[in-house]
């Protein structure tokens, strides 16, 4: 009997310690959700208000001596009017332009030198790697100033070629896809070579096919990095002719419309920053398991 009376004790003891356990996990988990919660509110509250205001008319913007969050009455002539007031139809295909000959470009310089670091053997190799990874550490200021004389001696200024050519190469993407092709096996290359499979055959039949979520990762990261150019385009072009959408922002900016209408220029920030909120969420995945897979060796 004292035995059973022990047992009934213990368990007892066990099913209060498990119910204990599963309140402390289920507190933990409802705190941690609810401080995402309110960090995901503040992240996404700009957003909100910043589409918010663009379907605001101008008079009734003005008229708000307390912000609403919310509006009876949305319009979208604020959108309408951004596309007249500047001709940012043109800038669009302008960026489009730029975008994807800056990406190609980018990617074939990338490619060809990851892949020479991580396979081919030559002589001062590694050291030469070194050498061109301390090329991060040059203040982009003093690139910017170079890469401007440059264009400016060689008359590319307000020309795609010389808003296209300093984008094309970067260290971070070649260290990025280096290692990612240094995870590759080495007997792979081996074999391939023994079979009588040339370097570029093997780079594009086995190198890219298994660092594709790398090379996704790259060329979306890329996409957004030039379509946010600002400091480049502003810098080199000054005909309207090559003007991408953040020269459209600005341009808003200078003519008054910017500082006047805050609707409309919300519209415009809101049309130029769709594509890029619709392109991370398509890829969102994929841009997760190429950084990954970039930043893991073995």
């Amino acid at each position: 009997m004292n035995i059973d009376i022990s047992d009934n004790t213990v368990n007892e003891a066990l099913r209060k310690s498990e119910q204990a356990a599963r309140l402390r996990r289920g507190i933990g988990t409802a705190v941690k959700y609810i401080l995402l919660s309110i960090w995901a509110l503040i992240v996404l509250f700009p957003f909100y208000w910043m589409l918010l205001t663009s379907v605001k008319s101008y008079g009734s913007y003005n008229t708000e001596y307390i912000p609403k969050f919310i509006t009876l009455s949305p319009t979208l002539e604020n959108y309408v009017e951004v596309f007249t007031a500047v001709p940012l139809a043109r800038y669009f295909i302008n960026t489009v332009i730029f975008t994807l000959a800056t990406t190609a470009l980018m990617l074939v310089v990338i490619v060809l030198a990851a892949f020479a670091f991580s396979r081919l053997e030559f002589r001062g190799r590694d050291t030469l790697f070194t050498v061109f990874l301390s090329l991060m550490m040059i203040p982009n200021e003093l690139v910017v100033i170079t890469n401007y004389v440059t264009i400016t001696d060689l008359n590319l200024r307000n020309t795609f070629l010389g808003l296209i050519l300093p984008s094309v190469t970067s260290v971070f993407y070649i260290y990025l896809l280096k290692e990612n092709f240094s995870q590759v096996p080495n007997e792979l290359y081996k074999a391939a070579k023994v079979d009588g499979t040339s370097d570029f055959r093997y780079l594009t039949r086995v190198m890219l096919p298994i660092c594709r979520p790398t090379l996704v990762t790259i060329t979306i990261l890329k996409v957004i990095e030039c379509w946010n150019s600002y400091v480049w385009p502003r810098l080199i072009t000054d005909d309207q002719m090559y003007f991408l959408v953040s020269n459209g922002i600005q341009e808003m900016r200078e003519s008054g419309l910017g500082r006047e209408n805050i609707p409309a220029m919300m519209a415009a920030v809101v049309v130029i920053s769709l594509p890029l909120i619709i392109l991370f969420l398509i890829f969102r995945k994929k841009i997760m398991e190429g950084v990954s897979r970039g930043g893991i060796k073995g």
